[in-house]
């Protein structure tokens, strides 16, 4: 059967439909996407089929649904509300027409500010500002937007002086000297420029990647190139995503332009501040209405792509995320951290062979930098592609530039995807360089552990390293079935049946947990519990091979070679 229709295209019209019924809705057309007619929606249908669209986070359709509702409802305020939600999230022009409606919303007078701002209509944009209340998100924004509305007037000092009280002392202290230092930097006051970029980085306990990116390009431009390149080389220091930028092909891209080139982009870069601060709170809705708002501001902002597509992402709209991402320009300089998140978001998509294409080229592109081929390592492990992906992890640890800085994780990685390809020899080798480079790192510890009890291959020290590792992560389910396997390779029943009940208890529904669990029943004469087991297993997913032989056991029982 061939479906026209797409299951959340059904689900909107089920729940109009159902609304639109208990409102007395009359018969009509309406478009179901596939040119066939349904009865027409009464008002309070399209508003629930609007709602029940946002809960989805499908924002064209909520703004399309909502919009609707309004049309045969306009007097209605929620309804007005929610239709100027729906057009924020989903970007439409119209949010402008629909938020001069709404003279209480802090998200509309914030939204024509911006409007006002890009029309040259400083004054108003500042009086709708000032009217704001000092609480909420907009005890956070209100200072920022002002002082860059005064700076858009021409006004500077007026600018900073805004700033000064939360620079002074408080919690956005190092918010406020960061964008202080752009105002300075725009208006070509270099020296109060970088002084105001100094305490930025001094207030703030992790510096993000916009505020480093940010302040390299305040002291390059101050005359201090040597600590703004010391600066970017930090960020290889994190071993993630960012340290593309402090790659040599990044580098200097970074530092040619200005963050902010006019103060429309200055207001763009605080609703950024608040946006990214709000997904990282968990509230991936709030940080896509003030990302929206920034993108109003400016288009082509790629910190705010990223944040958006984040925020995209983490509703489960991985396709909504990758659209947004597919018109950055490979000259930006963040276009290495986008064509990472590209990545992420086609394999999330099942589009695995272009995620591996974007992670191929990506590496071709930086030479120098490990995070493109051990990425690309650990897609392809996920996929069980385990020889290409001990191949790409060996590229990753051949772009390491020292001996000293070679990172366990990598060895650790590697050493998995060649256990599973079958080099038991050169994984047991990369195990145990992780452990000279971490020796208390409870994952190396329990991954070689259990697998020299998998091998029947020293097995008191396998049972040490699984302790030790018990003890360092000891609500880890995982570890504990390793050492509770290990003590019953060993024999110890009870110890066995202790900890793999322990680790069933953490872990109850992996499959290999519930099997080995299983074993040791068997083995200590308790069939029924055994077989119960057994029976959970199998419906827990196992992996392939697992499958017939748990069935096995459960026809003829745990066989004698298997036993302790």
């Amino acid at each position: 059967m061939v479906m026209l229709v797409s299951p959340r295209r059904l689900a909107l019209l089920a729940a109009a439909l159902l609304a639109g019924c208990a409102a007395g809705g009359a018969p009509g057309a309406l478009d179901t996407g596939d040119g066939s007619p349904a009865p027409r929606l009464t008002a309070a249908g399209t508003y629930l089929a609007g709602r029940f669209a946002a809960a989805e986070t499908d924002t064209a359709a909520a703004a399309d649904l909502l919009a609707e509702a309004l049309r045969l409802a306009p007097e209605e305020p929620e309804v007005l509300n929610r239709a100027f939600i729906a057009a924020v999230l989903d970007g439409r022009a119209d949010a402008a027409r629909l938020a001069r409606r709404l003279p209480q919303s802090e998200l509309a007078a914030m939204l024509l500010a911006g409007t006002d701002a890009m029309a040259g209509r400083w004054e108003q944009a500042e009086r709708r500002l000032r009217a704001l209340p000092r609480s909420g998100a907009a005890a956070v924004l209100q200072p920022l937007l002002l002082a860059w509305t005064l700076a858009g007037r021409g006004n500077p000092d007026a600018a900073l002086a805004t700033l000064r009280p939360q620079i002074e002392g408080g919690n956005l202290r190092g918010l406020a000297a960061l964008h202080a230092a752009m105002i300075a930097d725009l208006a070509n006051r270099p020296r109060e420029a970088e002084r105001l970029a100094r305490i930025a980085l001094s207030a703030s306990q992790e510096a993000n990647l916009r505020m480093i990116q940010v302040v390299a390009g305040i002291l390059d431009r101050a005359g201090k190139p040597a600590e703004a390149e010391q600066l970017l080389a930090a960020l290889a220091a994190a071993g993630d995503e960012l340290s593309l930028l402090a790659a040599p092909e990044a580098r200097r891209r970074l530092l040619q332009a200005r963050a902010v080139a006019s103060p429309v982009e200055g207001m763009a870069e605080a609703e950024l501040a608040l946006a990214g601060f709000l997904r990282g709170q968990g509230a991936p809705e709030l940080s896509l209405l003030l990302s929206r708002l920034a993108l109003r501001l400016r288009a082509d902002f790629t910190p705010v792509l990223l944040v958006a597509a984040d925020a995209l992402a983490e509703e489960r709209h991985p396709e909504s995320a990758l659209a947004l991402l597919r018109g950055v320009p490979a000259e930006d300089p963040l276009s290495g951290v986008v064509a990472l998140r590209r990545a992420s978001l086609l394999d999330r998509l099942n589009r695995t062979e272009e995620a591996v294409a974007v992670l191929r080229a990506l590496a071709e592109a930086y030479p120098s930098s490990v995070q493109p081929p051990a990425r690309l390592g650990d897609l392809l492990r996920a996929r069980s592609r385990y020889a290409e992906a001990a191949a790409a992890y060996t590229e990753a640890l051949r772009r390491v530039p020292r001996p000293e800085a070679e990172p366990w994780a990598l060895y650790y990685v590697r050493g998995i995807a060649l256990e599973r390809s079958g080099d038991w020899t050169r994984a047991e080798a990369d195990f145990l360089r992780a452990l000279q480079l971490a020796p208390e790192q409870p994952y190396v510890l329990n991954y070689l552990g259990y697998t020299w009890v998998e091998h029947g291959t020293n097995l008191a020290e396998a049972r040490r390293m699984l302790e030790r590792a018990m003890e360092l992560r000891p609500q880890d389910g995982n570890i504990a079935d390793s050492l509770g396997w290990a003590l019953y390779k060993l024999g110890d029943l009870p110890g066995a049946i202790r900890w793999l009940e322990r680790a069933v208890e953490l872990e109850s529904r992996n499959s290999v947990i519930n099997d080995h669990l299983g074993d040791a029943y068997w083995a200590a004469g308790r069939r029924i519990e055994a077989q119960y087991q057994w029976r959970r297993a199998l419906t827990l997913e196992p992996e392939p091979g697992d499958a017939p032989r748990i069935a096995d056991k459960l026809r003829d029982g745990l066989p004698a070679a298997a036993r302790p």
